[in-house]
C-alpha cells in the first residue's frame, strides 16, 4: 500500500506539471503572437462574422465576454463569444482564434459526429461526475468493492469526454487554418507558423487534460484491483 500510495503522489505530480507545462504554452504563444498584427487588418470580430455568413451561419452572433481566452461556441444559444482581448483585435492570435471557435459552429451545423456524442455527454456528466469522487472515496474508505466500481465507472465516463474532445478540438483548428488561408485572413509563411503556433498550443491543454485523467483514471483501476484482492 506504500507503494502505492507513491504511485498515486507520483502521478499527481506529474499530472500537475504536465498542466502547468500547457497553461504555460498556451499563454507564451497567445501573448507574443497578439502582439503580431495580421496584414489583412480584419479583428477577430470581423473574421469571424465573414466565416459565418460564408457557411451559411447568419443566425449565428458574435458577441465579446470579459475575461482573457475566455473565446467559445455556445450551441444552446447558437452564439461565437469572443474575448476582449480576441474580439477588437487584428492580430494573428486573435484572428486564429474567431476561426477556431467559429470551427465549432460549422461543426454544429454538419452534425460532426464527435461534436454530437459529446453534446449528449454533457446531460449525464453534469449527474456523476459529481457523484464520482464520493462514490470513489467512499469505496476506498469503507472497502466496499461495488460502491468503488460505481465511482469508477463514473469516473471512466469523465475521461472518456475528455479523450472526445479531442477530435472536436483538433477538427475545429484544422478548419480554422484552411478558412483563414482561403480567405486571406492571413498571409505568408509568419502568419501562417503564428497560426500554427497559437491552435497547436490550444490543443495542447486539451491533450493535457485528457492524459492526466487517464492517469488518474488508471490509479484507480489498480487501487480497485488491489481492494478486491485483499
Amino acid at each position: 500500500m506504500v507503494g502505492l500510495n507513491v504511485l498515486f503522489i507520483l502521478v499527481s505530480l506529474i499530472g500537475l506539471v504536465i498542466t502547468l507545462w500547457a497553461q504555460a504554452k498556451v499563454r507564451g504563444n497567445y501573448s507574443k503572437w497578439s502582439r503580431v498584427r495580421a496584414r489583412s487588418g480584419i479583428t477577430g470580430a470581423e473574421a469571424a462574422r465573414m466565416i459565418l455568413d460564408r457557411n451559411g451561419l447568419r443566425h449565428v452572433a458574435v458577441e465579446p465576454i470579459r475575461g482573457k481566452l475566455t473565446d467559445h461556441y455556445d450551441p444552446r444559444s447558437r452564439v461565437v463569444r469572443l474575448s476582449e482581448g480576441v474580439y477588437a483585435s487584428d492580430s494573428v492570435a486573435a484572428i486564429s482564434i474567431a476561426a477556431h471557435e467559429c470551427g465549432h459552429a460549422i461543426q454544429h451545423q454538419e452534425a460532426y459526429g464527435a461534436l454530437v456524442l459529446r453534446h449528449r455527454m454533457v446531460p449525464v456528466l453534469s449527474f456523476t461526475s459529481g457523484l464520482a469522487p464520493f462514490l470513489l472515496l467512499g469505496g476506498i474508505f469503507f472497502k466496499l468493492s461495488g460502491l468503488f466500481l460505481a465511482g469508477l465507472i463514473f469516473f471512466s465516463l469523465a475521461v472518456l469526454f475528455h479523450i472526445v474532445t479531442l477530435p472536436v478540438e483538433f477538427n475545429a483548428s484544422a478548419r480554422a487554418k484552411k478558412i483563414m488561408v482561403r480567405e486571406g485572413f492571413i498571409n505568408g509563411a509568419t502568419e501562417e507558423r503564428g497560426t500554427r503556433k497559437v491552435l497547436g498550443a490550444a490543443a495542447l491543454t486539451y491533450v493535457a487534460g485528457a492524459l492526466v485523467a487517464l492517469m488518474e483514471l488508471l490509479q484507480y483501476v489498480a487501487l480497485f484491483i488491489l481492494q478486491s484482492d485483499d
